[in-house]
C-alpha cells in the first residue's frame, strides 16, 4: 500500500498509579490504586477528536482486575491496538530468569486477551527494560515487534531525578532500578527501525524516537514539561524535532503516558512528577496542537500497522546494536 505521507506511529504506555508508586518505593502500591476510569476516557476523547488510532500498551496486572475491565474494553471497542507491557511492570525484568520472563509475558498475554479480546503482537518493556532473553522469548511467542529501546544519553539524568524524589527505597531496590530509563550508552543505539537478526523468528524493533542528531527526548511528557514554562517554546521544540525527522528520513514513533492527561489534583501521590502542576486542560490543549502538527506531516499509525509496513521494506544495511552487540538489519 502506498502512503501519501511518511509513516509514523503513536502509542500510549498505560502505566497505572500503582506502577509509579511501586517504582518509587511508595507504600500502598500493592493495593493497586488506579486512575484508569479517569484517564482512559480523556485519552479516547482526544484521539477520537483527532481521528487517530494508536497502540495502548496494557499491564497484565491491571487486566487481571475486574475493576479495570470496563476501561480496557472501551479501548479495544474504540478500535485501538492492544500491546503487552508485561504483567508485573518490573523495570528490572531484564534481571529475571528466562523462565520468569516467559511466565510474565505469557501471563500478561492471557489476561489482556481475556479483558480486551485482542492478543498482543507487540511488546514494550517497563522502564525500557530489555535483554536478549526478552527478545528471544518474544520471537518464540510470535510477536511482530518490540518497542523497548530508547536511544538517548539522558537516561541516567532521569534516573537520578527519580532517585532524588524517592525517599523509601532500600539498597536492594536501588540496585534493581539501577538501569531504569537506560544508561549513557543507550544514546548510541539506532534511531531508525530495524530487524533483529539474532532471533529465530522475524522481530522488528521500533525505537522510541528521540531527536535526530541530538538524541534528546521528544515524546509528549517532555513537551509538556517545557510547556510548563512556555507552550510556544514547547511547540517550537517539537516542530524542530519533526523537521529533523523528515530531513533524516526517520519515521517517528512517539509515545504518550497517562500523566500527560492528569494533574496533581487527579493523583496527588504523583505530584512529584514534572508537569503535574500544569492543569490537565492545558496539557490537552498542547497535546492537541502537537498531534495535529505531527498529523499534517506524517501518516500516524498504530504500532502494529507500522511494523507490518516496515516488514515489507528490504533491509538497507546490516550492523550491530551496541547495547547487546546483536546483529541487526536497518529497515528505514
Amino acid at each position: 500500500m502506498r502512503h501519501p505521507k511518511p509513516l509514523a506511529s503513536l502509542s500510549l504506555d498505560l502505566d497505572n498509579q500503582w506502577t509509579y508508586m511501586k517504582i518509587h518505593g511508595d507504600a500502598g502500591w500493592d493495593t493497586f490504586p488506579s486512575y484508569l476510569e479517569t484517564v482512559v476516557p480523556r485519552t479516547l476523547s482526544l484521539l477520537d477528536e483527532l481521528g487517530l488510532k494508536i497502540t495502548y500498551f496494557i499491564i497484565g496486572q491491571d487486566a487481571a482486575l475486574a475493576k479495570n475491565h470496563a476501561a480496557l474494553r472501551a479501548i479495544a471497542a474504540a478500535g485501538h491496538e492492544i500491546g503487552n507491557h508485561s504483567f508485573d511492570h518490573d523495570s528490572w525484568l531484564h534481571l529475571h530468569s528466562d523462565a520468569a520472563i516467559e511466565q510474565d509475558i505469557a501471563q500478561a498475554e492471557t489476561v489482556i486477551e481475556q479483558a480486551t479480546g485482542q492478543r498482543p503482537v507487540g511488546f514494550r518493556g517497563p522502564g525500557y527494560s530489555l535483554s536478549e532473553s526478552v527478545l528471544q522469548i518474544l520471537a518464540q511467542r510470535g510477536y511482530q515487534y518490540d518497542a523497548s529501546t530508547f536511544p538517548t544519553f539522558l537516561g541516567p539524568l532521569a534516573r537520578a531525578y527519580y532517585f532524588m524524589t524517592a525517599k523509601g527505597l532500600t539498597p536492594t531496590e536501588k540496585e534493581q532500578r539501577k538501569m531504569l530509563f537506560g544508561g549513557f550508552r543507550d544514546g548510541f543505539q539506532p534511531l531508525k527501525p530495524y530487524r533483529w537478526l539474532a532471533t529465530e523468528q522475524p522481530l522488528v524493533e521500533i525505537p522510541v524516537t528521540t531527536m535526530p542528531i541530538f538524541k534528546v527526548p521528544i515524546h509528549f511528557s517532555y513537551i509538556l514539561y517545557l510547556a510548563g514554562y512556555s507552550s510556544a517554546i514547547a511547540l517550537l521544540y517539537f516542530r524542530l524535532a519533526l523537521l529533523l525527522c523528515k530531513l533524516t528520513k526517520t519515521q517517528p514513533s512517539l509515545l504518550l503516558h497517562p500523566l500527560d492527561f492528569l494533574d496533581e489534583s487527579d493523583a496527588p501521590e504523583l505530584a512529584f512528577f514534572p508537569a503535574m502542576q500544569l492543569p490537565s486542560y492545558k496539557k490537552r490543549i498542547v497535546l492537541r496542537k502537537a498531534l495535529k502538527m505531527m498529523g499534517r506531516q506524517f501518516e500516524i499509525l498504530p504500532m502494529g500497522a507500522h511494523a507490518r509496513a516496515l516488514q515489507q521494506q528490504r533491509p538497507q544495511r546490516q550492523g550491530m546494536n551496541p547495547k547487546f552487540q546483536t546483529p541487526i538489519a536497518r529497515l528505514a
